[in-house]
């Protein structure tokens, strides 16, 4: 049923829109670029899913969130290094006839995340 990922910036309580993410494919230790993408105001991928129906394979993947750049740009002052620049998240996907969503919970200073549906 595809792949979805929703962002909540829990510094202010809203979506994190405008945060930019990136999305991977993991094979054999090495890492290729499927897509580049900003949020939209609903902290969500403008075109919908990241995969569709039919899509999405059995594997592993990768989302980068830009966390530093999006809290900078909301003028959060961060310290240089930030304590969280690039939250990268490495999952599984085993069966790839369900729905898998990745949510993200962030601050400048904490994330967590878990397999929502």
């Amino acid at each position: 049923m595809g792949l979805s990922t929703h962002v909540l910036d829990t510094m202010h309580g809203t979506p994190a829109a405008g945060m930019g993410v990136e999305l991977y494919t993991l094979q054999d230790g090495q890492a290729a670029l499927v897509r580049r993408f900003a949020l939209n105001a609903d902290g969500r991928s403008a075109d919908g899913p990241l995969y569709r129906d039919g899509e999405l394979k059995a594997g592993r993947y990768r989302l980068v969130f830009d966390v530093a750049a999006y809290f900078r740009g909301r003028g959060v002052a961060l310290p240089d290094p930030a304590f969280l620049d690039r939250v990268s998240l490495d999952f599984g996907i085993a069966a790839p006839q369900e729905h898998y969503h990745v949510p993200l919970l962030v601050s400048p200073w904490s994330y967590s995340t878990y397999r929502g549906s």
